[in-house]
């Protein structure tokens, strides 16, 4: 929105910084963190009025780890709306207006809507089932469909979005794929992102903390594959006006931060499903848009490591009636090998960044 003000330079010279996606960047992640302090305080102390306290499973089913967890039974859940709010807000007046940004907004703000659904049902139902997972699945599913009649409709982005780049190689590996292969292969992302997310959020700061260094990561990666000089540097995707999607990075990279000052331990506020589904879709629908979802399994390396943990850890249970870590995911297991919380997040923050400083190699590597 604020961008507009730069067609008004010729009354007022320094309005046309509002045309520099760099300033408009890093103006939209202060606003987050600005909006974020703000909302945040008034929105918690409503959450703990109304008792939105997170539904933990008991020592039946987790054993030691509920003891080690108990002192936060009492901690409000759905601290998610305020990163929503802030990322919303700070995009709407600092974004460009066009089909990425509104595609990735409306995909963000539906993955919200069903987190919140499924934290609604634990808080009034007092336990940690919430919304059954195949309905979760069938809302990705719909979200997936809106977000490709939103990019397949509009001529912007309708040639570029059915193409697929790979790491390491500097050409375009399939120049048009099929909507038969298209929608699969997104929902996969989307799902599978959302649901990574879902499952490292688990200790105090942990997913927020890894998100702060994804969201800054695809920030860079959305403002090389939308400047034509640099794409062609780099032999990556040059796509004309996906560097907006910067803009909602840094966003988003603002609205983690401010969340985090109230999510590090010992945690305020946890963000429920209403945040981790909405984080882990938004940066999926990024990585999709700037041509690097492939790349999201190496920026995103400990949100796979969580993921794949649960995997491995099920499978191992079925198949062998053996477990491989002491308890998934892979997080928890280190709790209980004696790691104090603290250590643990920080430790996968570290790796974290390295996975994330990995992901922008790539860029280079081809």
């Amino acid at each position: 929105m604020l961008s507009y003000l730069a067609e008004f330079e010729q009354y007022f010279g320094p309005l046309r910084l509002f045309r520099y996606l760099t300033l408009r960047a890093a103006f939209a992640g202060m606003t987050a963190l600005g909006i974020g302090f703000i909302v945040g305080p008034w929105l918690f102390a409503k959450l703990r009025l109304l008792r939105a306290k997170q539904a933990f499973r008991g020592e039946d089913e987790v054993g030691e780890l509920a003891e080690l967890h108990a002192s936060k039974a009492q901690t409000p859940t759905m601290g998610g709306l305020m990163i929503c709010v802030s990322v919303l807000g700070s995009a709407v007046l600092w974004a460009r207006p066009n089909v990425y940004v509104y595609t990735a907004l409306t995909i963000y703000l539906g993955l919200t809507v069903i987190g919140f659904l499924d934290d609604y049902l634990k808080v009034t139902k007092a336990n940690s089932k919430g919304l059954p997972g195949r309905w979760k699945l069938c809302g990705q599913a719909l979200l997936t469909g809106i977000a490709l009649l939103l990019l397949l409709t509009v001529p912007e982005s309708a040639a570029k979005m059915r193409e697929l780049w790979v790491p390491f190689y500097k050409e375009v590996v399939l120049s048009e794929m099929s909507l038969w292969m298209l929608a699969p292969f997104l929902f996969l992302i989307l799902a599978g992102s959302s649901n990574a997310i879902n499952l490292t959020d688990g200790v105090d700061g942990l997913a927020i903390g890894c998100t702060v260094t994804v969201a800054l990561a695809y920030a860079i990666m959305a403002y090389a594959a939308g400047n034509a000089i640099i794409a062609d540097y780099l032999f990556i995707s040059f796509i004309p006006g996906v560097g907006e999607l910067g803009v909602v990075c840094a966003a988003l990279l603002g609205a983690s931060l401010a969340f985090l000052w109230y999510n590090s331990h010992p945690a305020e506020v946890f963000m429920g499903d209403t945040g981790s589904l909405a984080l882990g879709g938004l940066i999926g629908m990024i990585a999709f848009m700037v041509h690097q979802p492939l790349t999201l399994i190496i920026v995103g390396g400990i949100f796979v490591m969580e993921a794949g943990s649960v995997i491995l850890q099920v499978g191992s249970f079925k198949m062998r009636q053996k477990r491989i870590f002491r308890m998934s995911p892979i997080h928890h297991h280190f709790e209980l090998k004696g790691w104090h919380e603290n250590k643990v997040v920080i430790r996968f923050w570290i790796l974290s960044l390295i996975f994330a400083m990995a992901g922008l190699a790539t860029l280079k590597l081809r």
